[in-house]
């Protein structure tokens, strides 16, 4: 008996423990706000004084904002809120968008010679589609059949039919849709919002979330600007590791003079009886940026995540200006790679400041398959402008690499192996064909021809959030103590038990919330009181099937094995039922609905474990030491 008792304690210390591991992050990150919190409150007062006209609002954004900055720029602080309980807009505040590719636009661009016949059809489809499900491009073909019109009348050519037609029409209005989520995905990762969502819904429509969000009118231009995609040429080792070195010396506070010359082989770090604590005085630079290549031949390096706003800081300061050029910059690749320990790492590049090439002038880009090698490419077509510009560019610089760029983050680097004068180029060394199916997402965003349009917006403050946060967790333990007091008056000693498997519910549930990154929303908390209600609900069935076995004469032992055995299928029908309309409510569900249903979920589960081992575990004990247990 003691055995068993023993590795169902250890199993209940176990998830405990876990649960408070998972847990202290967001302990951590709720710390580290309040000390910054406090620490801003000079700067506040500062503020206030320096710029008596602005608004309070106007105060609090500001401050909002420098907080913001600090906690995502301290490695500690964005380790902590990366690993703590996600809150969703209605508990932090932000903004809440739903976006529309306007492929109507998309629809008038790509016809040849549209005519008003066309254009009043076009705008008929766009008005029906607005209320429907179906896509502009069938709504438009469905008209133009009616009419007796001819898709090849205004594309394509003659001799394709209308099903062929559509199909490619369909296929570039979902197109402009993915390459609208790419970049709008990219720019809200380079803006800094932590655990934004990003969905498409419908044919045509994306559903944005952003937390945190204070700068709204920032955002909302950040989203709807134009793509820019650049072609830069990466700088060549000679060039880039003098300039890396004399960074490296700079902050090692190893050169007074800017006219001292700068050693070419510090990056290899050859002396490898330097230990790393040596390292990192007398290399700051290269401590961060490790070069990949030891030998020099290129000058790209990796740069850890945690590290890259520290980097960002020292490059800012005015010694390393200096001695970094004027004419080059470093940018990162847009997706980081992770080595075996879990650390994730950026590839860092240094390139021309100016580009050689904007994605203006491309036409078209595709990935496909190389029949030769049966490896995945995308070719890549210019207009004539684009063409003549890309000629020049590759016959000067052959054996040099060209980064593709978009908003900032390097996609790929290939090499120019010859000139192309045609403008119609071959981009291979893509790992797979995702790879090179996002490069061409990536080529075609900088000629993005549907127009996205804000059709539906709201933004939740952060104080109204925080006011969500609190009266949602008021409710909560006000919940639990009515529960509490409850149990406790009608089935005295044996309620107290219940209490703590309240308590052991709610901490399972918010540190499963905790393991699987989830989110937590206002309806969330909901769910989580309405499972803290349900969690007594099967201690209620068992302490009244233990009061009947008791009178009719059994031990206590006996009763309360009866009352755990024969209770324990209708506790299960009962939360399986309800487990299983969780299910349907997530599934088909959206938003509010989904965080509900997800608490609700993992709370009917941890309230399982908790009543059915937690109590039973107290119980056996007790009954092994020989006690009666008051059940009223």
């Amino acid at each position: 008996m003691m055995k068993e008792l023993r590795f169902r304690l250890i199993l209940i210390l176990a998830f405990i423990g876990l649960s408070l591991y998972l847990l202290y992050p967001t302990f951590q990150d709720s710390q580290n706000s309040k000390s910054v919190s406090e620490a801003l409150k000079p700067v506040e007062a500062m503020i206030k004084k320096n710029n008596p006209d602005l608004t309070p609002s106007k105060v609090q954004d500001m401050i909002a904002s420098k907080k913001d900055s600090i906690l995502s720029n301290n490695p500690d602080y964005r380790t902590a809120r990366e690993k703590r309980i996600k809150l969703g807009l209605d508990l932090q505040g932000g903004m809440y968008l739903v976006m529309e590719v306007n492929t109507a636009k998309l629809l008038e661009k790509l016809a040849k010679d549209p005519d008003q016949q066309y254009l009043d059809i076009l705008k008929k489809a766009e008005a029906e589609s607005k209320d429907s499900e179906e896509n502009v491009v069938g709504i438009l073909a469905r008209m133009m059949k009616e009419k007796g019109i001819r898709m090849s009348r205004y594309f394509g050519s003659i001799r394709e039919d209308d099903a062929r037609i559509v199909a490619r029409l369909q296929e570039q209005e979902t197109d402009a849709v993915t390459r609208a989520i790419e970049i709008i995905r990219n720019r809200v990762d380079q803006y800094g919002v932590s655990e934004p969502s990003i969905q498409k819904q419908g044919s045509r429509r994306i559903v944005i979330e952003l937390p945190g969000i204070s700068r709204e009118e920032e955002a909302r231009r950040l989203l709807q600007g134009r793509a820019l995609l650049e072609f830069k040429l990466v700088k060549d080792a000679s060039f880039a590791i003098p300039i890396m070195n004399r960074i490296d010396e700079v902050l090692a506070g190893k050169v007074t003079d800017s006219t001292a010359t700068a050693k070419t082989d510090k990056a290899t770090n050859k002396n490898q009886k330097l230990t790393d604590e040596q390292f990192a005085k007398e290399h700051p630079f290269f401590t961060i940026a490790r070069l990949i290549d030891p030998q020099g031949r290129v000058a790209d390096a990796y740069v850890k995540d945690i590290d890259r706003a520290k980097l960002s800081g020292l490059l800012a300061r005015e010694e390393v200006k200096k001695v970094l050029p004027d004419n080059v910059e470093f940018l990162y690749d847009n997706q980081s790679i992770t080595d075996p320990n879990g650390e994730k790492f950026y590839r860092m590049y240094m390139v021309n400041k100016e580009a050689e090439l904007t994605g203006g002038v491309i036409t078209d880009a595709r990935a496909e398959i190389d029949q030769t090698t049966g490896s995945p490419e995308v070719t890549m077509q210019m207009n004539g402008d684009g063409a003549r510009e890309w000629s020049r560019i590759t016959g000067a610089n052959i054996d040099k690499r060209c980064a593709v760029v978009l908003d900032g983050k390097v996609y790929t680097a290939p090499t120019i192996i010859n000139k192309i004068p045609t403008g119609s180029s071959r981009i291979t060394g893509s790992a797979n064909m995702d790879e090179a199916k996002l490069l061409e997402i990536v080529l075609k965003a900088g000629a993005l021809p549907a127009p996205v349009d804000i059709i539906a917006e709201s933004a939740v403050g952060p104080s109204l959030g925080q006011d969500s946060i609190s009266q949602g967790f008021n409710s909560g333990w006000i919940g639990y103590l009515v529960v509490a007091l409850f149990m406790i008056f009608y089935y005295k000693t044996a309620g107290s038990f219940a209490d703590l498997g309240v308590i052991m519910t709610v901490l399972l549930t918010f540190g499963v919330l905790s393991a699987f990154h989830a989110t937590l929303t206002l309806p969330g908390i909901a769910g989580i009181v309405l499972s803290m209600g349900m969690a007594v609900d099967a201690n209620v069935l068992i302490y009244e099937r233990i009061r009947e076995e008791l009178a009719s004469g059994k031990t206590f032992k006996a009763a309360v094995d009866a009352g755990f055995k024969v209770s324990l299928s209708a506790i299960f029908d009962s939360n399986i039922v309800t487990l299983l309309t969780g299910i349907i409510l997530y599934q088909f569900g959206s938003g509010p609905v989904q965080g509900f249903a997800l608490t609700l979920m993992i709370g009917i589960v941890t309230s399982l474990f908790s009543q059915l081992v937690l109590v039973r575990v107290i119980f056996d004990y007790i009954n092994s030491k020989g006690y009666k247990i008051n059940v009223g």
